[in-house]
């Protein structure tokens, strides 16, 4: 067969031009079959002689695959297809979960990095592994930096930002001081506390860890105002005398008297531990009291006002105790603090194995940042815009628990108006409103909602654009009562109001042109 002109049958030849495909196929493959005799080496391998790729040509293949350095949509666009949607909706969104909130690009690329590679169990400078010269560094910059965010004395406090929540924190204390059946007491999750800390449903069910291992109690708040009865809580302390004693909660709009705490933990001989997960930022910019006044063991997330990543945080006592607490505890030493030991050791090795890295370097980020005048700044409109949002949707005859909040948060109490909190959560969602149902003390289902301030603030919102969120709201609660007439409040005949409903599409479209105002934290707007 004649070859066409300007035809190369030589192995370089990356195209061919013959018109017998099979001899074509034939110089493509011995062209192949070149290229990977150049690309692979002989090597001896129990006397015999094997070819292998060569080290060069695997780093290239593995670059070039997904274990390499593809970008996410490159390497999996489903993922990152998702996660672009998720990115959409929070820009477009109105964000009041109390518990949520905005971190910038430094602690993100934090999360994001090489630092994830490393195991480091152990407390820093004591690692079980090797290699951990420079993690210790973060990790101990990280503890100095959470001392100086709160103010305290490093010979007086001392910190453990291992945990990988603040339930974990919580269990942690109570692994480290308790024996299983000792007695915890910590606020009702109806009347605002947190599960971590005991929880027994109406049939007598144990949901919460602390509830299962340990004996708890709850304390109340008073059913006529929303504010927690301290002589009852004084009475049932006395009565049931717990090893711990924990103020702090998740939905409480009001201050804490720690000072009334101390008083009663003495008196029943209890270590007073305060879980201030959702109000820390609060604490930090000494917008509200603060509980290291008066508390032994302070817990907290890293997340919620803090604008952290998401975890949790220890504080403890170190030294030397007053001497009135030396006589009312009997924990070790009578005249020291010995938490430090307990706490560490029950959360690694009893309860975590090696903490994350990446975590802990962005969490020292964000508390760089919480001693800042700017972050105080940040915390003051965070109450000023909770206090503007109060006042608007009381002067729309809105009941709120305890007729205000201190910090925050507030709470909204739906039975008023006869809304069911579901259907008033979901009416919400489907308007780009995210908030969440909570309990109300005295009613038998949860009854209302919860509304916070912080991640909206740190999208730069203000008092007269929660003025507009007041609107949205009630806007929101009008559509919820129209549906409920018309459908019917059990779920299943809500949801068939949902679809097609023009007026939560109107008030969508108000929503979003409202939040497409406002800058996403950590991102190109």
């Amino acid at each position: 067969m004649d070859s066409q002109p300007g035809l190369s049958l030589g192995l370089n030849a990356t195209t061919t031009q013959l018109s017998d495909n099979s001899f074509s196929f034939q110089v493509i493959k011995l062209k192949n079959e070149q290229e990977e005799e150049e690309q692979a080496e002989t090597i001896n391998f129990m006397d015999w002689p094997v070819r292998v790729k060569k080290r060069k040509r695997l780093i290239e293949e593995q670059q070039q695959s997904c274990l390499g350095n593809q970008p996410l949509r490159v390497a999996d666009p489903e993922i990152y297809e998702i996660m672009e949607k998720e990115k959409g909706r929070q820009f477009r969104g109105i964000e009041l979960i109390a518990s949520e909130n905005f971190v910038c690009r430094a602690v993100m690329e934090a999360l994001g990095s090489h630092l994830t590679n490393k195991y480091s169990e152990g407390m820093p400078g004591a690692k079980y592994y090797t290699g951990n010269h420079y993690i210790d560094q973060i990790e101990f910059l990280c503890c100095k930096r959470a001392l100086l965010a709160f103010d305290l004395d490093p010979n007086k406090w001392g910190v453990n930002v291992q945990p990988y929540s603040c339930t974990s924190a919580n269990f942690a204390v109570y692994t480290g001081l308790l024996h299983p059946g000792d007695r915890i007491m910590g606020l009702d999750s109806p009347s605002g506390g947190h599960l971590s800390h005991g929880y027994y449903t109406l049939g007598g069910k144990k949901v919460s860890a602390a509830s299962i291992f340990f004996e708890t109690l709850p304390y109340k708040v008073n059913p006529q105002n929303g504010y927690i009865d301290y002589d009852k809580l004084e009475e049932k302390a006395l009565d049931f005398r717990p090893k711990i004693l924990i103020c702090g909660g998740s939905s409480y709009p009001r201050e804490w008297d720690y000072g009334r705490f101390r008083l009663i933990a003495d008196k029943c001989g209890a270590v007073l531990m305060c879980d201030m997960a959702h109000i820390s930022g609060l604490v930090a910019a000494k917008e509200v009291a603060s509980p290291f006044d008066y508390c032994d063991i302070v817990t907290s997330t890293t997340h919620k006002s803090l604008r952290g990543p998401r975890g949790g945080i220890i504080f403890y006592r170190r030294g030397t105790k007053p001497r009135k607490q030396s006589l009312a505890l009997n924990h070790g030493d009578d005249s020291n603090y010995d938490f430090e030991e307990k706490i560490n050791f029950a959360l690694y090795p009893s309860l975590q194995g090696g903490p994350h890295n990446n975590h802990i370097a962005a969490l020292a980020i964000a508390l760089k940042q919480v001693a800042t005048p700017e972050y105080k700044a940040y915390m003051q409109q965070v109450k000023k815009n909770a206090q503007a949002l109060a006042s608007s949707l009381s002067r729309r005859k809105c009941r709120l628990v305890t007729d205000g909040t201190d910090n925050h948060l507030l709470l909204w109490d739906l039975t008023a108006l006869g809304l069911i909190d579901r259907n008033y959560e979901k009416v919400c969602e489907a308007c780009y409103i995210t908030l969440n149902k909570c309990a109300i003390y005295g009613s038998i289902s949860p009854g209302g909602v919860r509304i916070g301030t912080p991640a909206m603030t740190s999208r730069g919102c203000l008092e007269d654009d929660f003025e507009i969120i007041a609107d949205f709201l009630l806007r929101a609660a009008q559509i919820t009562s129209s549906i409920q007439r018309e459908h019917g409040k059990s779920c299943k005949d809500f949801l068939k109001g949902l679809k097609n409903n023009k007026d939560i599409s109107e008030l969508r479209n108000r929503v979003e042109t409202f939040s497409s105002q406002f800058a996403l934290p950590g991102f190109d707007n």
